[in-house]
């Protein structure tokens, strides 16, 4: 089963600032059928004005990525972590007990993102934060895992509390790859740019596909695209 959620049927506001889309209920957004994938539980798509940004606010108990599609954002929290996370590749929060973030655009151009929120596995573990760079071409061709909780997976990987993948490819014009999904499990994913075609089902960027009950997803890409998806329980 594919739903497709198409990027202009998808909840949102605008704040001057902040252009976002929830593709689950968020904030004044509510939808009774979209309230999480699994244990994926926001998703949002986010345009940030350059010079701006989201000022200093708390979190508990959740998993927090974000994918950095273009320009850059950068992070401070009161652990005293600080780092600026480009486009391609990922941040990591572990609010766990509590922590207080903000993030910005310091650039000159907007900053475009995709914030993804994990229910993680455990609850009242100490917070932590963490960035790491994946360049392009690692992925090009196939997907790479950028931040995961699923024993086996790639050490290099950011790592989560939660039984979830986060992983990306990069796909030319006409290229084609696979992904494999475990029985029992759930994928959502987001073409980040292009236009990718799986298992017979168009998305464009910005489109949702919520998946359940596949064993194989097959990829081919009608124009250059960058896909994200998230691999959840």
């Amino acid at each position: 089963m594919i739903e497709l959620r198409p990027h202009s049927k998808l909840g949102g506001a605008h704040h001057g600032w902040l252009n976002t889309r929830h593709h689950f209920s968020f904030a004044e957004y509510y939808d009774p059928a979209r309230m999480h994938w699994g244990n994926l539980r926001v998703w949002n798509d986010d345009i940030i004005a350059a010079q701006s940004g989201f000022p200093p606010h708390p979190h508990r108990d959740m998993e927090i990525i974000t994918y950095v599609r273009t320009g850059a954002i950068t992070h401070a929290d009161d652990l005293g972590n600080k780092g600026r996370t480009v486009a391609g590749d990922v941040q990591v929060m572990s609010a766990g007990t509590g922590i207080a973030h903000g993030e910005y655009n310091l650039e000159d151009e907007e900053t475009r993102i995709f914030q993804i929120w994990i229910m993680p596995d455990e609850t009242g573990l100490p917070p932590s934060w963490g960035t790491r760079e994946f360049p392009r071409g690692e992925r090009a061709g196939a997907f790479v895992t950028l931040a995961t909780g699923m024993p086996g997976d790639a050490e290099e990987a950011l790592r989560i509390r939660a039984n979830a993948r986060l992983a990306a490819a990069t796909l030319n014009k006409g290229q084609s790859t696979d992904y494999h999904i475990e029985a029992g499990r759930k994928v959502y994913l987001v073409p980040a740019k292009g236009s990718i075609e799986v298992n017979g089902v168009v998305a464009n960027a910005g489109d949702g596909l919520a998946i359940r009950d596949e064993q194989v997803l097959h990829f081919t890409a009608s124009e250059d695209s960058e896909v994200v998806l998230v691999d959840v329980a």
